[in-house]
């Protein structure tokens, strides 16, 4: 397994990836880059899922994103994705847009599909995550890109609980929170 070693600053985070890993430095920025979710009462799209681009939103506790239909289904209020996995599903024909991966929170520069379950990220200054388990797709993710789940096997991302509510904003920092 890919294994990570952290380095934060006040006003960065950063994960340390191995030797050879990102160009020069092995130094990768972690960051929120996408926010998508479904607003109560929308109508869902037969040809792909419903979600809504935001630039901020704000995560409460035992929830997910204020307002979204698809939050506070027991322990799994959120699907994480990274953005460099979407880059790869989108070179094997997969449609990435917003929100159609069932995502709702894209990160870059942080191993999504690779985190442990029970490890926590801190989105901004105070909203913390729990990691819960792998997403492995559905019959609707297979309806809406007509390809079977297992083509994306591993690479879904995962869901994820919120712990601690907060406001989070496209461009945030992305911070691994040390075990509990």
């Amino acid at each position: 397994s890919l294994q990570l070693r952290y380095r934060h600053s006040r006003r960065t985070s950063l994960w340390r990836a191995p030797l050879g890993a990102s160009e020069r430095s092995g130094t990768i920025m972690c960051k929120l880059v996408s926010i998508v979710y479904k607003p109560q009462g929308a109508l869902s799209d037969p040809d792909g899922y419903t979600r809504h681009a935001l630039h901020e939103a704000e995560l409460l506790a035992g929830y997910g994103i204020k307002d979204d239909a698809k939050g506070g289904a027991g322990d799994r209020h959120l699907n994480l994705m990274a953005a460099e996995t979407l880059h790869e599903l989108a070179a094997e024909g997969f449609c990435v847009s917003a929100g159609q991966m069932g995502e709702q929170l894209v990160l870059t520069g942080v191993p999504v599909d690779s985190l442990p379950s029970g490890a926590r990220l801190r989105i901004g200054d105070t909203a913390c995550l729990q990691i819960d388990i792998p997403r492995t797709g559905c019959a609707k993710f297979e309806r809406h890109q007509g390809k079977v789940r297992q083509d994306a096997a591993g690479r879904l991302g995962v869901m994820a609980r919120v712990v601690s509510g907060g406001r989070i904003t496209v461009g945030d920092p992305v911070t691994l929170l040390p075990a509990e």
